[in-house]
């Protein structure tokens, strides 16, 4: 497997909890990775030390050959890795379009001096923005709200808005905290067949999930982490499968 993004002997601890303790694992490009495991073992963690959020005390992670360590937020996005969060931190008195504009690297318009000294650049640079803002909403389904303020679309359009936000900083590598939590049957299904569809479009994504048949559904490989360590790695029935796992996972329900 050619390495696309790897994690290296992370280490992270809060105070008495260690959340992280040598965590090592690789994914590969144009693949969906599951990562699964109980509440506390260290998930969302890995996503903040990848994305720039925290820093870990020890360990390294290497994105397309080159490191992150050390890399703010913003250099992380630019160099092609953008998430969403469990709490999807929408503007919620915002209209759908505007959030997604905010996704939307810099770019001339944006700039005071450029609006005041060439207003027709910056003129057109904000009309070429909100048409791609558009087209990122009719990328997931949301043509139709563009307009409406985000406190009024349902969870589901809110979980899909955070999905088109991410596209819209134009990353490659998608990490999606939950994206399928708190769905009705009809919105789970939208979501997996997006997530499925961005993979064949080019994407890669690592994607945190405790849904078992949405693993099942959309997981070419699933990570299992378990108090900071990764305990396994596999193909979704091999994980789901297995005995040890689903009693650590669901008490032997999994």
């Amino acid at each position: 497997m050619t390495e696309y993004l790897a994690v290296a002997g992370l280490r992270k601890r809060f105070g008495g909890l260690q959340a992280l303790d040598g965590t090592t694992f690789a994914i590969a490009q144009g693949r969906i990775t599951c990562l699964v495991g109980p509440n506390g073992a260290g998930k969302t963690t890995i996503f903040n030390i990848i994305t720039g959020f925290l820093r870990p005390e020890a360990g390294s992670v290497t994105f397309n050959g080159c490191s992150l360590d050390g890399k703010r937020p913003q250099a992380i996005v630019r160099a092609g890795i953008a998430r969403t969060f469990q709490h999807l931190r929408l503007f919620s008195d915002l209209t759908a379009l505007d959030n997604v504009l905010v996704g939307i690297s810099r770019q001339f318009g944006e700039e005071p001096l450029g609006a005041i000294f060439r207003p027709f650049h910056a003129g057109r640079a904000q009309r070429r923005r909100q048409q791609q803002a558009h087209e990122w909403l009719a990328h997931v389904g949301l043509a139709d709200r563009a307009d409406e303020r985000v406190r009024n679309l349902s969870y589901g359009e809110q979980k899909l808005l955070t999905v088109a936000r991410v596209l819209a900083t134009g990353a490659e590598l998608l990490l999606l905290d939950e994206p399928a939590s708190g769905l009705a049957a009809d919105a789970l299904d939208q979501v997996m067949a997006l997530l499925r569809r961005l993979q064949a479009e080019g994407k890669t994504l690592l994607v945190v999930e405790h849904n078992t048949r949405v693993v099942q559904q959309i997981a070419d490989e699933v990570l299992f982490l378990h108090q900071g360590h990764l305990l396994a790695q596999g193909e979704p029935a091999r994980i789901i499968a297995d005995p040890a796992l689903a009693e650590i996972y669901f008490g032997g329900a999994l």
